[in-house]
């Protein structure tokens, strides 16, 4: 019999099944015993974290002040375009300057907030307004210095004014032992005794509790300024991007037309040479085979027929294998393949390449077979002498790229869709976004100019 003694010794270990059932509702025991440690550990965290936030207004205060004057140089440079034009030495100067202030300003905002806004789409205005200051990078940024200037100077001063006077009501009880009539630490209070002094510290615990936080709330108030006008701009991007969707499904249909026309050449030459041939060698050795007991002399002569027709159709093969990769590009490199062309061709060609490595396969694929193609239209169109072939690498704002040159000196008057050869060459370039540049006037030769992005080479 449980005894109310028993009861108040407390719970037992009574055995599996024994005891009350447990009360329907909501238990406590759910919630992970490390919550309410864990969040404070996170609000410590983001509290001592803030005080880059604090640092950086004082950074932005030079920044602000900084920007106001890049501000009135502008406004002072655009009145003064009347004069004879004087304005553009003071206007072009605070554009780039604020330019510049902006690219700082994100470095800042990288290294003290850790977001970064990102960098502006580049400008596609021509290049005498770039010069001056007069495309949509230059402007958003002079606009921005505006904007920065009046928002940060204001709050750059609140949060350091804040931050001095917490530190000030903290020491209150410090600096009031030396102050006879009580400290003058606000205009509007005078704090004397120990009770006095204890409750100024306590509100200046408080500002400085919330001082980080208030600073953040500032630092995101430049993030998106600066996102908005010095930052990347999403309505630009995705201009960009719409622009770039429209290349590839365009380059795509092309490079799949190219390819689809260069299988139907494969086939159709196949079909009318080749085959043809290699039916006529099987017919006549057949025919060799019934004669070789009957008449030896005539079975001689079938053979040595058939011997001729399968030399032809090793040429005949090899005809056809012009568009696809030989042996030697595989093995050697662009610039032996290149050579091997050059050796081929019935007009002279001379070739130089600064290549110092293989490239990627692809890349080099696509520049043997636009260099192929040239020099076939040289010999079958341009009534040339002489052709120079120019390989070499190029360094470009988009990175490296191969710089492939073919120059003659016939007729000219070539032009990119008037014929299928440079109209498959210009296909191929545009699948891997390079470019081609045809130059050929009349009666001055033709100049080839094809770029192809790099791209490391692949080892598999």
């Amino acid at each position: 019999m449980t005894t109310f003694a028993a009861l108040m010794d407390g719970p037992r270990d009574l055995g599996p099944g024994s005891g009350p059932p447990p009360l329907p509702g909501p238990s406590t025991s759910t919630l992970p015993p490390t919550t309410a440690p864990h969040r404070r550990r996170s609000l410590v965290s983001a509290w001592t974290a803030n005080w880059w936030a604090v640092a950086l207004r004082g950074l932005d205060l030079f920044v602000s002040i900084a920007g106001l004057v890049l501000m009135g140089l502008a406004i002072g440079g655009f009145f003064s375009l009347t004069a004879a034009g004087t304005g553009v030495l003071i206007l072009t100067p605070a554009l780039w300057g604020a330019w510049a202030l902006g690219r700082g300003q994100r470095h800042l905002l990288l290294a003290f907030t850790g977001v970064d806004i990102g960098t502006p789409v580049p400008s596609a205005a021509p290049q005498w307004r770039r010069v001056l200051g007069l495309d949509q990078p230059r402007l958003r940024a002079i606009g921005w210095a505006a904007l920065q200037g009046l928002w940060g100077v204001l709050a750059s001063a609140v949060v350091l004014f804040l931050l001095t006077l917490s530190l000030l009501l903290l020491a209150a009880p410090l600096l009031g032992r030396w102050a006879e009539d009580g400290l003058q630490i606000l205009w509007f209070a005078r704090p004397s005794g120990t009770l006095g002094h204890l409750l100024v510290s306590l509100i200046g615990l408080v500002l400085l509790l919330a001082l980080p936080f208030l600073a953040r709330g500032a630092a995101n108030v430049d993030i998106a300024l600066a996102r908005w006008l010095v930052g990347s701009d999403p309505q630009a991007e995705l201009r960009v991007m719409s622009e770039r969707v429209e290349t590839l499904t365009t380059t795509r249909t092309e490079a799949v037309d190219s390819v689809e026309a260069e299988r139907r050449r494969i086939e159709r030459d196949l079909h009318d040479g080749p085959q043809q041939r290699l039916v006529s060698i099987a017919m006549t050795l057949g025919l060799a085979r019934t004669q070789l007991d009957s008449d030896p002399e005539g079975a001689r002569a079938l053979l040595d027929e058939a011997h001729s027709a399968s030399k032809e159709a090793i040429v005949e093969m090899r005809q056809v294998a012009r568009g696809i990769v030989p042996p030697i590009l595989a093995d050697r490199g662009l610039d032996a393949a290149v050579s091997a062309l050059a050796a081929r061709s019935p007009v002279p060609v001379e070739v130089t390449s600064r290549l110092q490595q293989r490239l990627e396969p692809t890349v080099e694929a696509i520049a043997y077979f636009c260099i192929s193609e040239a020099l076939t239209n040289v010999a079958k169109h341009a009534g040339a002498s002489r052709v120079t072939v120019d390989l070499g690498l190029a360094r470009t704002l988009a990175g490296d790229q191969l710089a492939v040159r073919v120059v003659d000196d016939g007729r000219g008057g070539a032009v990119v869709g008037a014929g299928t050869g440079l109209t498959g060459l210009r296909q191929r370039v545009a699948s891997v976004d390079g470019d081609v540049h045809v130059h050929s006037p009349v009666g001055g030769g033709t100049t080839v100019a094809i770029t192809l992005p790099l791209r490391t080479r692949s080892t598999s």
